[in-house]
C-alpha cells in the first residue's frame, strides 16, 4: 500500500480531488461520506503517485515506508474498509462545480463567524465573479476552534490555516474582527448593508450535566479548560484545580480524550507547541498523576473516533488502560473494540501518569462543600428499547472517586442568534438546505449541531451558499440600502475599532517572530487588549 491516512483527517475532499484514479473513499456523495471518522486509500487502486500528500492541508497522508510504529495500525484500517466496501468504478471525480453566472452587479455578502465554517462559506462564494464578503469575529483573532479548540499536540491539524490564509487573501476579501453582533452591529445593520447574511457562529457553550454539586469551584467544562490552554482572551486568565493527583472528565469524545493527554503530558513536550504559555506555567506544577474519563454506555458506543484512540494509545510514557471490560462484549466486534480490548490487557507500570478509560459508568453527584473533593457515580447498564435504540440506565449501587477537578465533555450547544428563529431542543437555527429566509442562511454547527470535523464545514456551506445563489439569480435578495463605503459611512463602516485583514496578519507575525527564538510554531498573544495593540502598531507590547 503506497499511501496511507493516519487520522481523523479534516474530511474536507481536497484529496479525492487530487487522486486520479479515484482510489480515496468515502467520497462526497457517497454512502458514510458525512459520518466518516476519516477517509481511506483503496491499497490495491493507488498508484503511488504522491497527488493525495500535496493536496492535503492537514498532512494527514503519508508513504507506508515512513509511517511510524504507532501509525502501522492505520494500514490494516485502510485494507479493513475496502474489504467491506469494494469500490470498483475509478472513474475519476468531478468535485469542483462550475462557477455560476450571476446577475450583473456585485453580490455583498456578510459571514457573522471567522472559524471553519464562515471560511469555507466566504470561499464558496468568492469562487464566483464579483462577489465582495466580509468576515465577522468578535475576536481579534480569526479561524474559530481550529486556533482555540484544537489540541496543542496536534499542531499538524492547525495546518488547516495555511488553506484559510489562501482564502483570505483572495479579491473581495475582508474581515471585522473585534466586532460582535448584538453590541457593535445588529442583525439588521448588516442586512441593510449586503444583500445576504450568513451565520457561522458555531455552538459556543457547553452542555449541562444536571446533577448536584456541578457548579462548585473545581467543576468546570471541558470548552471552558481547552480554551484556557488554547490561549482564548476570555479564559487566559483563569485558574484551575491542578493541584489534585486525579482529574475526572465526563464524556468520552474526542475532546475529552484531549484534555486527558494534555492533563498528563509531559510540560517539556508542551513548551514546544503553541500552547498558552500561562497554561504552561500551571501545568508544570501539576500534581496531577491520573485521569480517569468516564463512559456512561460501552466501549462499542464510545464517542472517540478511532484514529484518536489509536494515537492515545501510542503515548509515550503514559499507562493508557481500560478498566473493567463488559462481561459478553466481543473484543473484536470493531476496530474500535479491538482497539479497547487490547488496552484492557496492560498492565500499569509503577510511577507512570495514567489514563483510565473507564464505562457503564454515570455521574451521580459532584461532592465538596468549598470546593471539588470527589464524584459520586453510578455503574449502568445498556437496555434496548422498543424501537431498537439502546440506552444506559442505572445499575445498583454508588462509588465516590476522589478528586478536585471534575471536568464535563459532554458536548457542545449552540446560543440564541438575536434576531432569528432558534430549536431549543437541538440548539439550532431552524433552515432549509441552510436558508433561513431569503438574505439569511446560516452554516455550521448552528445549522446542523455540533457534529463532523473540521473539512465536514465544507460540504456544508457549498449547500448553505448554493441556496444563498438561487435566492440571489431568482430575484429574492434585496441590495443593500445604501451605499456601505468607508466614505459614505454606513453601519459596518461605522465601526472604527474593527481589526481587518493587515491588522490579523500583524499579530500572526508577532506571535510567529516571538516562537521563532524557542522552536514553537508561536507564542499566542492572550489578553485582549494586547491582541488589539499589536494589530493597530504591528508590535507585541513588552
Amino acid at each position: 500500500m503506497p499511501y496511507v491516512v493516519t487520522r481523523s483527517c479534516c474530511a474536507d475532499a481536497s484529496c479525492v480531488l487530487a487522486c486520479p484514479v479515484n482510489c480515496i473513499h468515502p467520497a462526497p456523495g457517497e454512502p458514510g461520506f458525512a459520518e466518516a471518522d476519516m477517509l481511506f486509500v483503496d491499497p490495491l487502486a493507488c498508484v503511488d503517485c504522491g497527488a493525495c500528500v500535496t493536496a492535503c492541508p492537514v498532512d494527514a497522508i503519508k508513504p507506508h515506508t515512513r509511517l511510524a510504529p504507532a501509525e502501522l495500525p492505520f494500514l490494516d484500517l485502510n485494507a479493513a474498509y475496502y474489504e467491506a466496501n469494494p469500490h470498483g468504478d475509478r472513474t475519476p471525480l468531478a468535485l469542483v462545480p462550475r462557477p455560476r453566472t450571476l446577475p450583473a452587479g456585485d453580490l455583498r455578502v456578510a459571514v457573522v463567524g471567522a472559524g471553519p465554517a464562515g471560511m469555507f462559506a466566504a470561499d464558496e462564494l468568492l469562487g464566483h465573479h464579483g462577489v465582495r464578503v466580509t468576515v465577522h469575529d468578535r475576536l481579534p483573532t480569526p479561524y474559530g476552534l481550529v486556533r482555540a479548540g484544537v489540541a496543542p499536540d496536534h499542531q499538524d491539524t492547525r495546518q488547516v490555516t495555511g488553506l484559510f490564509g489562501d482564502i483570505e487573501s483572495q479579491p473581495g476579501f475582508s474581515y471585522r474582527l473585534d466586532v460582535e453582533i448584538g453590541r457593535d452591529l445588529h442583525h439588521d445593520d448588516l442586512l441593510r448593508d449586503h444583500h445576504a447574511v450568513i451565520y457561522a457562529v458555531g455552538a459556543s457553550t457547553d452542555r449541562r450535566l444536571g446533577i448536584d454539586g456541578e457548579d462548585l469551584p473545581g467543576s468546570v467544562s471541558a470548552t471552558d479548560f481547552v480554551a484556557w490552554y488554547n490561549g482564548h482572551p476570555d479564559h487566559s486568565a483563569a485558574a484551575h484545580a491542578l493541584d489534585c493527583e486525579r482529574a475526572v472528565v465526563i464524556g468520552n469524545g474526542n475532546v475529552a480524550l484531549d484534555v486527558a493527554r494534555v492533563l498528563t503530558a509531559d510540560p517539556e513536550a508542551l513548551a514546544r507547541t503553541d500552547i498558552a504559555d500561562g497554561a504552561l506555567t500551571a501545568l508544570r506544577g501539576s500534581r496531577i498523576r491520573e485521569v480517569v474519563v468516564l463512559g456512561r454506555r460501552g466501549p462499542a458506543e464510545a464517542a472517540f473516533t478511532v484514529p484518536e484512540l489509536l494515537a492515545l494509545g501510542a503515548l509515550d510514557g503514559i499507562d493508557v488502560l481500560v478498566e473493567d471490560w463488559p462481561q459478553g462484549l466481543a473484543p473484536d466486534a470493531t476496530p474500535r473494540t479491538a482497539l479497547l480490548a487490547e488496552l484492557a490487557t496492560r498492565t500499569p507500570v509503577p510511577g507512570r501518569r495514567r489514563i483510565v478509560l473507564r464505562f457503564l459508568t454515570a455521574p451521580t453527584r459532584v461532592l465538596g462543600d468549598e470546593r471539588v473533593t470527589g464524584l459520586e457515580v453510578a455503574r449502568t447498564e445498556l437496555r434496548e428499547d422498543a424501537d431498537g435504540s439502546v440506552r444506559a440506565v442505572p445499575a445498583a449501587g454508588t462509588e465516590v472517586l476522589e478528586t478536585g477537578l471534575v471536568l464535563r465533555a459532554v458536548g457542545y450547544r449552540g446560543r440564541r442568534v438575536p434576531g432569528l428563529p432558534f430549536d431549543e431542543t437541538t440548539g439550532t437555527v431552524p433552515h432549509e438546505q441552510g436558508r433561513v429566509a431569503p438574505g439569511v442562511y446560516v452554516t455550521g454547527w448552528i445549522k446542523r449541531g455540533p457534529t463532523g470535523f473540521i473539512g465536514t464545514n465544507k460540504t456544508c456551506a457549498r449547500e448553505t451558499v448554493a441556496a444563498l445563489l438561487d435566492d440571489f439569480e431568482a430575484g429574492r435578495l434585496t441590495g443593500p440600502a445604501r451605499d456601505t463605503s468607508p466614505a459614505a459611512g454606513g453601519a459596518v463602516a461605522a465601526v472604527r475599532h474593527a481589526v481587518g485583514l493587515d491588522g490579523w496578519r500583524a499579530i500572526d507575525r508577532a506571535e510567529r517572530a516571538a516562537g521563532a527564538p524557542q522552536g514553537r510554531p508561536r507564542v499566542k498573544i492572550t489578553d485582549r487588549d494586547d491582541l488589539l495593540a499589536t494589530a493597530r502598531s504591528g508590535r507585541r507590547p513588552s
